[in-house]
């Protein structure tokens, strides 16, 4: 990953392009896209506002599982960020569910444009069932996975990085791992520098 400082954040140009409910309705696969994964209540959307520095691109929600559709913002016309829907425990039908499970199992495996994938957990309980799926998914397709254990201002320092460590050393080989505080804006220089690798931004060079 690249050590440089981070002199720009190319991200705040974000911009929301289209909700997809099927595969087919998503922009050519081509360019280069990272897809954000979460649980439900993870801190999905408030990462990618974060992020982006942007206070309502993501819809945030106290309702479990807002998100159900692949929701697609554009950074530039080479680059997206996809938000894909994050259920998780969430009050949904059983239909909905399994009709989200199967369009996931598909993105993996068909969209070739897929540079890697933010899975974003709560730091106070990481690795549940659906992060499981998501890593299991990733490792199969041979997509690169980074965490991103939010929420870090509810934890002090100490517990947060015993986290962090024992997180790391139950991922699958290739994948990362870092702390994030979408409200302290804790780790948004790593995960700006971790998305520049897989996007090839130079850090240097504003657009």
């Amino acid at each position: 990953m690249n050590s440089k400082p981070v002199n720009y954040n190319p991200y705040r140009q974000a911009r929301y392009v289209i909700s997809a409910h099927k595969l087919k309705q998503l922009p050519d696969d081509s360019g280069m896209e990272v897809a954000f994964a979460g649980r439900s209540n993870a801190g999905k959307s408030s990462a990618i506002n974060r992020l982006t520095d942007q206070k309502s691109l993501a819809r945030t929600s106290k309702t479990p599982g807002r998100t159900q559709q692949i929701v697609i913002f554009d950074i530039d016309e080479h680059r997206r960020i996809a938000d894909l829907p994050g259920y998780g425990y969430a009050k949904v039908p059983a239909k909905l569910k399994a009709h989200w499970r199967s369009v996931l199992q598909q993105y993996f495996i068909r969209r070739s444009c897929l540079r890697g994938v933010v899975l974003v957990m709560d730091i106070r309980h990481p690795l549940r069932p659906f992060d499981e799926d998501m890593l299991n998914w990733c490792e199969s397709s041979g997509v690169p996975c980074h965490v991103l254990l939010t929420k870090a201002d509810k934890l002090k320092r100490g517990p947060a990085q015993a986290t962090l460590l024992k997180v790391r050393k139950s991922l699958p080989v290739g994948a990362t791992a870092q702390v994030f505080s979408a409200k302290s804006r804790d780790g948004l220089l790593e995960l700006i520098r971790h998305l520049n690798a897989w996007y090839d931004i130079d850090p240097g060079e504003p657009k």
